[in-house]
């Protein structure tokens, strides 16, 4: 006969998502800093331990809550973070805010079978001895603070291109957004693709997001959407750890998002996103033009049409 703790329940598990257990990373003892004084106190970090405490006085703690069993399959026990329950407690928080009155909320999957997004997944990953041509290789490193980094010595041919393309061209559209969801720090972090990017190779690890002409809302919107941080923060409980490398697979889809009432309302909120990159675009077009009337000037600009005539150069 098995001796069964007051708090034990046939139908429910415990899971906690504690970011500490007493050790840190060289086995050693974790002390808690003293945030004012940036100075280690005589108090061991262990919140895994406080989590075990509260089974016992019933005292809630903000990383640990009980899970329905029929809730957890043999991919998700292993995976505690994924029952962290505050960042939908920190997007319930903020569409209670009076600024949010009117928008609704769906997830990703919703918004993709509603066909007002289209998810597109990278091209693929040529081999090293492939990257030779004009076309140019975008991996997860060149997506960085919203922006796509074209690196001019990392590029494939057209026929590689077309071969990972699947067609003449790359399916990708001014204004799409990007961002890597496997092996990457920055899963989660949207980059714009900017006119005159889009004959790239993406690599297969990106996922590509675009609002749809049926949708109230523009691609601009989306990035206005992805980029709060009630947002932000949900992709923490989707990221996955496989033979230690970060992976999300698609669990994006469960990302939930605030949904405009209208056109009007959607617009108005992502205005500064939608004239930033715009102004950015009427801006890099001047600079463009400026340099291909100019010759003293060597200046690499981000745009795929620029890393092909940046080739045609080194060829002659």
């Amino acid at each position: 006969m098995v001796h069964k703790p007051a708090w034990f329940t046939d139908d429910q598990v415990f899971v906690s998502y504690a970011p500490t257990v007493g050790i840190n990373k060289d086995g050693e003892e974790l002390f808690v800093v003293d945030e004012a004084t940036g100075q280690r106190t005589d108090v061991i970090d262990d919140k895994l331990l406080d989590d075990v405490r509260s089974l016992e006085t019933g005292v809630a703690t903000e990383t640990g809550r009980w899970v329905d069993k029929d809730a957890l399959t043999d991919r998700l026990m292993a995976v505690p973070a994924y029952f962290d329950a505050r960042p939908l407690a920190a997007f319930d928080e903020l569409m209670r805010r009076p600024e949010m009155s009117g928008f609704n909320s769906m997830t990703i999957e919703e918004l993709i079978d509603k066909g007002w997004v289209n998810a597109l997944a990278g091209h693929g990953s040529p081999s090293a001895d492939l990257r030779r041509g004009d076309i140019p290789y975008i991996k997860v490193s060149d997506i960085r603070a919203g922006q796509i980094n074209i690196n001019p010595t990392n590029r494939v041919s057209q026929v590689v291109a077309e071969r990972f393309w699947r067609g003449e061209d790359s399916g990708l559209q001014a204004w799409d957004l990007i961002t890597p969801i496997r092996t990457s720090k920055n899963i989660g972090e949207f980059a714009v693709l900017m006119p005159g990017q889009e004959r790239i190779v993406l690599t297969k690890e990106m996922l590509v997001l675009r609002a749809t002409e049926d949708a109230p809302f523009d691609t601009f919107y989306l990035l206005w959407a992805m980029t709060l941080k009630a947002v932000r923060r949900q992709w923490e409980r989707i990221v996955f750890m496989q033979t230690n490398r970060e992976d999300v697979g698609t669990r994006y889809r469960e990302i939930i998002i605030p949904v405009p009432a209208n056109e009007a309302q959607a617009l108005a909120s992502s205005a500064p996103f939608r004239d930033f990159y715009q102004g950015m675009d009427r801006l890099r077009d001047e600079l463009v033009t400026y340099l291909q009337t100019d010759d003293k000037h060597h200046i690499f600009i981000s745009t795929a049409a620029l890393v092909t005539e940046d080739a045609e150069l080194d060829e002659d």
